[in-house]
């Protein structure tokens, strides 16, 4: 996609906040509110108010860098900027993990839906005693992930514009199935019974935030930062997008675990006992077949389909800039940045993340809790690099054109840096400590591909990334030792481990800004100024608009 000066104009305000909203509904909806229920009952409310304001911290400091550098794919690239090299791998690796495992993820939603329907076949997509998928079901997911790549590998153009129709579709089944709930007997009882509205305490509330779909649900903001530079006046559209597209979510996403939360039947929430025992391989299908509410069934069973797959195209594509970004820095191979001289399509790019996709299918895509859990908790360690660069380039160039600067900067970034190692410990041990070891993977790799460069001081190249590396296996041992509600073996008490982590974060925040700052010093971070990060790859090519702000195309 061309973010080039002269096609950054092509984007208007409500064409923008389409894109974040389409990319909010994808397949969180179809399952966060029964997860979320299950997990914390009915104060799984609150676990969306934590969740959007979580993100909302978040997307505002990426919404300042994304429109200074408004790169295809950026946040695969705003650590190589901010630090140099090798911490722009861990954290690009880190972003790509969590992007490219959406693709499997929506596919599993679609088929775990499908086990709604009358068919006896389609019965046997999952297993109800595990809700996991059955050999079968597995191998529908794998073939629906194949068949949205075939798609988009021959023409991502062609359902990139249908993409506002789609919205429409994902943003009206949700409300009107919200609206047949409620009418269908709304029991305000289910509210207070069995245990009160948080029945499981409310570190069962803070785990909802990142194992059962919240995070995951909100990620969409990355679409708007990713295509903000494309807006008419990315000053403007990015926050007004980002702000518009987290509240409809948010809303929503309040109003159908409200319904879920009423509409279930008192005498089965009593059968099960309690919010834990009331589990659904199609949350709000089964729910709706139920109550004999057929047309929603069959609305549902549509919109399984519509929603992720809508979604999946912005993940294609965005899974491919990260790809590309990571191959233009030099440390993918170069030939992954190609693109197709007919089609604009990353082919090689998109052939390694279907690689990948079939990877996490057969491992760990048993269900979509199952995976959505893991993936939350690597979107987390995504986020850590923004405001992080925010902080940095608040330094180091203060000049840089900046058509959105965060308010009150210097106390939300580490605030938002604490507010993201909580999320990452409320993913709950082993998970924690298993995404930490996934992006940890990347530091050998980058001294491997270092030393084939000539490089020669890797202590020097290092030096900007230790801070990321020191935090990551920190933040382990914390989650390993902490309280058995997030998962942990009890050596450190409850509440004195979400302050640990809060505190210990804000040192690491102003540990990572330093040693941003020491990296432009010491000319790792290169010139920033174009993005020329040295490929001769026909895939970038920088431009310098007329407000002297950094560009690049892809």
């Amino acid at each position: 996609m061309d973010m080039s000066a002269g096609n950054r104009k092509g984007i208007g305000l409500f064409a923008l906040t389409m894109i974040g909203i389409g990319s909010i509904f994808g397949s969180g909806w179809l399952f966060g509110a029964g997860s979320a229920a299950q997990v914390a009952g009915p104060a799984a409310l609150v676990a969306w108010i934590i969740g959007a304001v979580f993100i909302g911290m978040i997307a505002m400091s990426y919404a300042e860098v994304g429109a200074a550098y408004p790169i295809p794919g950026g946040m695969a690239r705003y650590g190589h900027l901010s630090h140099g090299p090798v911490l722009g791998f861990l954290t690009g690796w880190a972003v790509w993990i969590a992007v490219a495992s959406l693709i499997p993820i929506e596919s599993i939603a679609a088929t775990q839906y499908m086990s709604s329907w009358g068919f006896g076949w389609a019965q046997g997509l999952v297993d109800p005693a595990t809700n996991h998928l059955t050999l079968t079901g597995s191998g529908v997911a794998l073939l629906l992930t194949f068949a949205l790549w075939l798609t988009c590998y021959w023409s991502v153009q062609l359902l990139a514009r249908a993409n506002t129709v789609l919205t429409l579709v994902k943003f009206a089944i949700p409300v009107l199935a919200v609206a047949a709930l409620i009418a269908s007997g709304f029991h305000t009882s289910n509210f207070t019974a069995h245990g009160g509205f948080a029945p499981y305490g409310w570190p069962a509330v803070l785990t909802a935030v990142t194992t059962c779909g919240v995070v995951f649900a909100f990620n969409g903001f990355q679409a708007v930062v990713n295509l903000g530079g494309a807006a008419k006046n990315p000053g403007r559209a990015i926050p007004v997008a980002l702000v518009g597209a987290l509240s409809l979510g948010l809303v929503i996403y309040l109003a159908l675990q409200t319904a879920f939360l009423g509409a279930v039947p008192p005498e089965q929430l009593a059968q099960a006992g309690g919010w834990h025992g009331v589990n659904f391989n199609s949350p709000f299908a089964d729910l709706a077949k139920i109550l004999m509410l057929h047309w929603v069934v069959t609305m549902l069973q549509f919109g399984a389909f519509i929603s992720p797959a809508g979604s999946n195209i912005a993940n294609v594509a965005s899974a491919a800039y990260m790809v590309q970004n990571l191959a233009e820095t030099g440390f993918f191979p170069r030939k992954l940045a190609a693109v197709h001289p007919r089609y604009g399509t990353a082919r090689p790019a998109m052939w390694l993340n279907l690689g990948f996709s079939v990877l996490l299918l057969i491992t760990v895509g048993h269900s979509w809790n199952a995976l959505a859990s893991v993936v939350s908790a690597a979107m987390v360690i995504s986020y850590l690099i923004g405001p992080i660069a925010v902080g940095v380039f608040r330094q180091t160039r203060p000049d840089l054109p900046r058509p959105f600067r965060l308010p009150a900067a210097k106390i939300l970034c580490p605030l938002t840096f604490a507010f993201a190692a909580c999320a990452l410990y409320w993913s709950k041990w082993p998970d924690t400590g298993k995404v930490a070891l996934l992006t940890l993977v990347a530091a050998p790799v980058a001294a491997v591909v270092l030393r084939r460069r000539g490089e020669t001081d890797l202590r020097k190249q290092f030096a900007p990334a230790w801070w990321l590396v020191g935090f990551l296996v920190w933040m382990s041992a914390v989650s390993a030792l902490g309280s058995p509600d997030f998962g942990g073996h009890g050596v450190i008490p409850g509440g004195l481990d979400i302050a640990l982590v809060a505190l210990s974060a804000v040192a690491f925040y102003f540990w990572a800004v330093r040693a941003g700052v020491r990296a432009h010093e010491t000319g790792l971070t290169g010139d920033d100024t174009a993005l020329d990060t040295g490929s001769d790859s026909p895939a970038t090519s920088a431009v310098v608009p007329e407000d002297n702000r950094p560009m690049a195309s892809v």
